[in-house]
């Protein structure tokens, strides 16, 4: 009997230990999986943080009541500031440029196509990592903004203007990157350009910045041998704000509108008329009397 009872609590530990090794070896390897391949992030996780969502919310209502219909960017780069007018008439790219800059979507970006007599280019976000130099330009917020082409806006010196992709084919409705931008350098060998991309600001502020972008030492890929960054982008507050305050001034001139100049200056004063009149009156009969006492002389000499 005592035989019996040893061997069933010998069977009874060895599966127990048994167990326990079997869970031990499974649990080892799930941390040891959890610990080298941990799950990667997507490219977009930070747009979907809510935190981040939050945050942008928060950071565009500030602004959203304090921009005119045509705001003013600062673009400053690590080789001077390039002060931006964005057009009320090109509302979608507009917006979506005051929204990338309010959100720091540029900060740290680098101009990554620069041509000498041409147009310096910058906006991808692929620019912060050296790593996919390669892709460079091909970069952007996973959208575009359909097109805005107005014949106003031309391809002036200073010109603001969104990159897009060419061809009929990639691109017939000729829409523009959701973020990569560039600033015209020469007019005349842009003027190719007009009519097919979408200008929607101009430089107001730093041409001379553009010119000294533009002259830095490029590869065979027109990339600069040095970094040329945007440090960052943000609505110029001081401008801004009297920009608003003369809009908000024409606004309520509309709203109660005082008698035109016009109709003023046709209200006279009666006596101020009878005035007039009088002298008038004594101009044409001193005119006329000088006739006639003309004419009374010229019988008297005969």
């Amino acid at each position: 009997m005592k035989r019996a009872l040893t061997v069933i609590l010998v069977v009874l530990l060895a599966v127990a230990c048994g167990g326990r090794r079997g869970r031990g070896a499974d649990g080892g390897q799930a941390d040891s999986l959890a610990t080298e391949t941990p799950e990667a992030p997507s490219a977009d996780a930070g747009a979907k943080n809510p935190r981040t969502a939050k945050a942008d919310t928060i950071s565009l209502t500030n602004y959203k009541n304090r921009l005119p219909q045509e705001p003013i960017f600062d673009i400053i780069t690590n080789m001077g500031t390039i002060r931006v007018k964005l057009y009320k008439d090109t509302p979608k790219h507009r917006d979506n440029f005051a929204r990338l800059a309010i959100t720091h979507y540029y900060d740290g970006l680098l101009f990554h196509r620069v041509i000498n007599g041409f147009m310096i280019q910058g906006g991808d976000p692929y620019t912060r990592d050296t790593s996919r130099v390669d892709e460079w330009g091909e970069g952007g917020p996973g959208y575009t903004i359909d097109a805005e082409i107005l014949p106003e806006h031309t391809h002036i010196k200073g010109a603001l203007a969104a990159a897009r992709r060419v061809g009929s084919i990639a691109n017939p409705m000729r829409e523009s990157s959701g973020s990569q931008f560039y600033l015209v350098q020469d007019s005349t060998n842009c003027k190719h350009l007009n009519g097919e991309f979408t200008v929607f600001g101009e430089t107001i502020g730093g041409l001379n910045v553009i010119d000294r972008i533009a002259r830095v030492q490029t590869n065979r890929f027109d990339r600069p041998e040095r970094p040329v960054v945007i440090q960052r982008i943000r609505p110029n507050e001081q401008m801004n704000k009297r920009a608003l305050e003369e809009e908000q001034r024409a606004l309520e001139e509309a709203a109660n509108p005082t008698e035109p100049e016009a109709a003023k200056k046709e209200e006279t004063n009666p006596e101020e008329e009878i005035v007039v009149e009088v002298q008038t009156e004594l101009k044409d009969s001193s005119i006329l009397n000088g006739r006639k006492l003309k004419h009374r002389g010229s019988k008297k000499s005969k």
